[in-house]
């Protein structure tokens, strides 16, 4: 399909001009020592005394250049591997909520890792969505397992590609013990890693923190999936203007590229941002807003102009519950952001700009993708289906109903809707008249009442139970 621009060619063109001046003569903040001293072995200019470091810009367009065309994320299972751009539009869930909508009592509560084994298991079960990104965080997690009580109940529950993220280097050791153990061994993970990470290294306006940029360093090194995401509040972390956060954070983006490829040559990644413009009457964080979706439909552009998969986290919302504006601020970003080119939509199942999880609204967005990938498929054009000689069969007054044409493409052509209600009035009040966040927690429920699908075997239970014994149940309890 062709794109939806804002740029022109010619201001995307000085968008990458101004991001190499802003490398150039302003740089970065980089506050570990690992990525300082690697910038500087690759002609970068480190100011010993500020920790700035500036980048030239020929330095900066031979590493950008070596970045991948394309991104693969791996599942459990291989027939859920995705690859980006092929097989775009991908849905990811939300991720690191700190809060849940209780699925029973309605109220929101910290979330637990119980919790995420029901939503890894909904996300297993919902055929839209690709990527379980861990939605929340576990308020549970024993002491020096922050990663691994979430992590270990996802992958229990959910075959499909998981992403996830870390705290520090003592948590990343813990959770690959982890993974090797699923694995079967170190080198089976190696040869298959089925976790993608990600983090925020670049901390806007142009800073690179020490823990997030030590793991993307680690991770890229070891020829281990990783890609970072960059987040400019226009009016508070950029500049309040889109043209400017553009800039802004097109540089913090070639900044933490090409430290990947400085680490790993040929190292895949991801344009993945989160851009918004703040709300300045209260500061808020508008993540809903429609100037989201206009700026990842900038960043997709300047994706292309680098030949590099993207996305990030479109589709978000303000709002705090399943209604009007929950609907509409997500449906509008994600439709602009496929027709701007983004490969990766992150947002599935959060509310109130990302600080809760809701088992409605993920089914929601389910529908919400469906309908997204049914817009990406297009229209189909040849002359079987411009059907001229059905039109020609039919005759003028005449009924395509029971033509052999419409029986074939009956459940085919149009999405056949498991939450939208299109019948009459009538019937729905007859059926309950239940609202869309009632049918989509209905859903929700049917699921929970399956068995999990993807529950480890005895003995990789037992291998994992050997390296980690006090580790969280993650076992599947429906809630009552």
């Amino acid at each position: 399909m062709s794109f939806a621009t804002l740029l022109t060619q010619e201001q995307v063109e000085r968008i990458h001009e101004a991001s190499l001046e802003v490398l150039e003569n302003v740089g970065l903040l980089v506050r570990f020592e690992k990525a300082r001293d690697t910038f500087a072995r690759h002609g970068c200019v480190v100011n010993s005394e500020t920790h700035y470091v500036t980048f030239p810009r020929a330095v900066v367009e031979k590493y950008r250049k070596m970045v991948p065309p394309s991104f693969t994320f791996r599942g459990r299972d291989p027939k859920f591997d995705r690859v980006i751009p092929d097989d775009r539009p991908i849905l990811v869930t939300g991720s690191s909520a700190p809060d849940i909508i209780d699925p029973v009592t309605r109220k929101e509560r910290r979330a637990r890792s119980d919790d995420i084994a029901r939503i890894a298991h909904l996300v297993n079960e919902l055929p839209a969505y690709d990527v379980f990104s861990v939605s929340t965080l576990a308020d549970d997690a024993p002491d020096g397992q922050f990663t691994l009580a979430r992590l270990y109940p996802a992958l229990k529950h959910c075959l499909k590609p998981i992403r996830s993220t870390t705290k520090d280097m003592d948590d990343i050791h813990a959770i690959l013990r982890l993974l090797f153990a699923i694995a079967g061994s170190e080198a089976a993970y190696m040869e298959r890693p089925f976790v993608t990470h990600h983090y925020c290294p670049v901390v806007s306006p142009l800073t690179m923190d020490h823990l997030s940029t030590e793991a993307v360093m680690f991770f890229s090194e070891k020829g281990l999936p990783v890609y970072p995401s960059i987040v400019p509040n226009a009016g508070l972390t950029s500049p309040m203007s889109m043209a400017g956060t553009l800039a802004q954070g097109n540089a913090e983006f070639l900044a933490a590229a090409i430290l990947m490829q400085m680490c790993r040559e040929g190292t895949p990644t991801i344009y993945a941002s989160l851009p918004t413009i703040a709300d300045m009457r209260t500061g808020a964080y508008a993540s809903g807003g429609i100037e989201c979706g206009m700026l990842h439909m900038a960043f997709a552009q300047m994706a292309r102009f680098y030949n590099v998969p993207s996305g990030g986290y479109i589709g978000l919302t303000n709002s705090k519950i399943n209604d009007a504006q929950s609907g509409y601020e997500t449906g509008m970003s994600v439709v602009a952001g496929l027709l701007g080119g983004a490969d990766m939509f992150n947002a599935g199942g959060l509310l109130d700009a990302l600080k809760a999880f809701d088992f409605a609204k993920a089914v929601i967005d389910d529908e919400i993708f469906t309908m997204l990938k049914r817009m990406k498929r297009g229209i189909d054009f040849n002359e079987d289906d411009l059907a001229l000689d059905v039109i020609a069969q039919v005759k003028p007054g005449g009924s395509f109903m029971m033509s052999p044409h419409t029986a074939k493409r009956m459940k085919t052509e149009a999405i056949l809707t498991k939450l939208a209600d299109r019948e009459a009035r009538t019937i729905w009040e007859k059926k309950g008249a239940l609202d869309t966040h009632a049918r989509a927690m209905k859903r929700a429920n049917d699921i929970f009442a399956k068995a999990s699908a993807a529950v480890f075997s005895d003995q990789v239970e037992a291998r994992i139970r050997a390296e980690f014994p006090d580790l969280v149940s993650g076992a599947l309890e429906i809630p009552k």
